[in-house]
């Protein structure tokens, strides 16, 4: 229909078209995968359709990823987008949000995600200092109920550093003004991200 109607701006009289005989729902099935795959959905949009795809039709992701020709983690990673609380998806579908720091505040516990997008937000964060960022939360969540708590100041420097290097950091400090600074990394390509931080 869009493109009928845009003949029809340009002046068209005539255009080549396919004319199919199918049923109701092939035509419902056609529509909904020719919509995903315009290129200015945002990527709740994109989500939203790729579920009422999978459920009315009862496809598998690997299914409605062939039908899209897009791969099936691309496909799981949208989907998992639906379940962000609605502050996020609106932040996702104005763009203050990528797709890639969503997917990262999703490995925060569901209480968590809004104050992590709220950070995230208001401190322009990109997508590298947004999963270095829930790593270390994750961390402060994990450890020992026992340990003291950090001085506040500690903390936040630890946190300027985290979102600087794109890395979790840990600040050891102990009597007479010595200590530690350490940096967490989960892979070579994580630690050549910070060396080139600090060079």
């Amino acid at each position: 229909e869009r493109r009928w109607r845009a003949s029809q701006q340009a002046g068209l009289e005539t255009i080549p078209a396919l004319v199919r005989d199918v049923s109701d729902e092939a035509a419902i099935a056609m529509a909904l995968i020719e919509n995903i795959q315009r290129e200015d959905l945002n990527p709740i949009e994109e989500a939203v359709a790729l579920q009422r795809l999978q459920q009315e039709f009862q496809l598998t992701q690997q299914q409605v990823a062939d039908a899209v020709g897009k791969s099936r983690v691309t496909i799981s990673n949208l989907l998992r987008l639906i379940a962000l609380p609605e502050e996020i998806k609106t932040l996702l579908s104005h763009g203050d949000l990528e797709m890639g720091h969503a997917r990262a505040l999703l490995g925060l516990p569901a209480e968590r995600q809004i104050e992590g997008a709220r950070h995230v937000v208001a401190r322009g964060m990109t997508v590298r200092q947004t999963e270095a960022l829930v790593r270390q939360w994750l961390n402060t969540q994990q450890a020992p109920k026992s340990e003291p708590k950090s001085d506040p100041d500690i903390q936040r420097l630890e946190q300027r550093l985290a979102e600087r290097l794109g890395s979790p950091v840990q600040i050891r400090h102990g009597e007479k003004g010595k200590g530690q600074l350490v940096i967490r990394y989960n892979s070579l390509d994580e630690l050549q991200g910070v060396l080139a931080h600090i060079r």
